[in-house]
């Protein structure tokens, strides 16, 4: 009698450890979580980015591309689907893809503007349709770490809360076959106020009209934070992303300003909030990690 022939899982071809991350729109997978990204590709990990729009509603920084907007052309969601891959080539991700397909879901834009009203826009998204779009991801990759933002999407963009909402459901839908781990982008209140001090004599100064740090839509007391991860080694990748998404982050954006003016030690740098899973050893006065996988169980 013939054996029946064992069939070999998705993830027997993958490295042991795998990483998810569930971010808005192209562009944002860069500024809060891009030097992590670089980091675990280069450390062998598997990273999977999901992004759930193609950012159609986003500004255009480039002059000449001013007619993709969206009351002109609106084709700026093809045009920032290059610059996303462009951008993933910087950081070494390979694994990429559009939450439902490219296109499924639309840039909302800012909260309260009539274009959260768009019968394709990802706010207007049904919860569980879109989570089991994710869920299919999470059962095919098996990541033990996820990455997404925190419930008001860090700063409050309707896109980025709902994309919160789609990376809890999948993972309560997933149960124990779901990520051990997941993370929320956060900055730590000290460091911003670090940033404040630092920028305040920059043309293009982010805190411009902040009186204090408390005031900002962010920010989460040192003892909050769970992870720091130093991915100053990945500096040079994560600006090389940045550029790559020339039409929403122009040249003489503040935050090249900061890349100039103190490198690695503030683009390098990224922190997270511990939203699921137990918290691994950590290092420093704060007793942080400094490795999303610690205490993680690898197969």
């Amino acid at each position: 009698m013939r054996l029946p022939r064992k069939v070999a899982r998705v993830t027997d071809a993958l490295p042991a450890r795998r990483l998810l991350l569930v971010h808005a729109h192209p562009d944002d997978e860069v500024t809060g979580t891009g030097a992590t990204m670089a980091h675990y590709v280069a450390a062998g990990a598997h990273v999977t980015l999901v992004t759930c729009t193609l950012g159609e509603e986003g500004e255009i920084h480039v002059p000449e591309l001013a007619q993709l907007e969206a009351k002109q052309a609106d084709q700026l969601g093809g045009y920032r689907l290059v610059e996303l891959s462009r951008a993933c080539a910087a950081l070494g991700v390979t694994d990429h893809r559009f939450l439902g397909g490219p296109g499924r879901y639309r840039d909302s834009g800012m909260m309260g503007l009539p274009t959260n009203e768009h019968p394709r826009a990802f706010w207007q998204a049904d919860l569980d349709e879109a989570a089991d779009q994710l869920l299919e991801i999470i059962k095919e990759i098996q990541p033990q770490v996820m990455i997404t933002y925190d419930e008001n999407g860090f700063y409050g963009h309707p896109d980025h809360i709902q994309a919160h909402r789609v990376a809890m459901r999948a993972a309560e839908l997933a149960g124990d076959a779901g990520p051990e781990k997941i993370y929320w982008t956060a900055m730590p209140l000290s460091v911003l106020k670090e940033g404040m001090e630092a920028f305040r004599e920059l043309d293009d100064n982010p805190f411009a009209d902040v009186e204090k740090v408390e005031d900002l839509p962010f920010g989460h007391t040192d003892d909050e934070i769970a992870a720091r991860m130093d991915g100053t080694d990945h500096y040079d990748q994560k600006v090389a992303a940045m550029r790559a998404h020339a039409t929403q982050i122009p040249d003489n954006s503040w935050l090249y300003g900061i890349a100039g003016d103190f490198g690695g030690e503030f683009m390098g740098v990224e922190y997270f909030l511990l939203a699921k899973g137990e918290r691994g050893p950590g290092e420093g006065p704060n007793n942080w990690e400094s490795d999303l996988f610690s205490g993680v169980k690898t197969i």
